[in-house]
């Protein structure tokens, strides 16, 4: 399995972004997450999403600004971001888990990560 991120870039604050994670692989009965390390700071889950469900939980800081989909036909995971801070600075990771369980589950549960992408917010 390989996941490859874009999307990612400098937005002011109040902004959207769209990031994507393209599977090149088995996707079926698995778990995807994003996840952000901003500088200087330890990693954070920002959201999960069971694949085959579309069941999602997010980091309480993102309800209702943040959305994870995916595009069963593209093998492609999505992370829409909206009214966006400075404080959501940071890199992004998409991550792929093949352990049963997802609500938001920690970081190393995840197998697989993208290369990740970017984000700067400017206030």
């Amino acid at each position: 399995v390989r996941l490859v991120e874009s999307g990612g870039g400098s937005v002011m604050a109040g902004g959207s972004l769209t990031l994507s994670c393209v599977v090149h692989g088995y996707t079926d009965n698995l778990c995807m997450g994003w996840f952000r390390r901003p500088i200087e700071k330890e990693r954070e889950s920002v959201g999960t999403i069971l694949w085959y469900t579309g069941s999602t939980a997010y980091l309480d800081s993102v309800k209702g600004r943040f959305t994870i989909s995916r595009d069963n036909a593209k093998n492609t995971l999505y992370l829409e971001m909206t009214s966006l801070k400075s404080e959501d600075t940071a890199m992004y990771y998409c991550a792929q888990s093949s352990i049963s369980g997802c609500y938001l589950k920690a970081a190393y549960d995840f197998e697989t990560w993208g290369q990740g992408t970017q984000v700067t917010v400017s206030s």
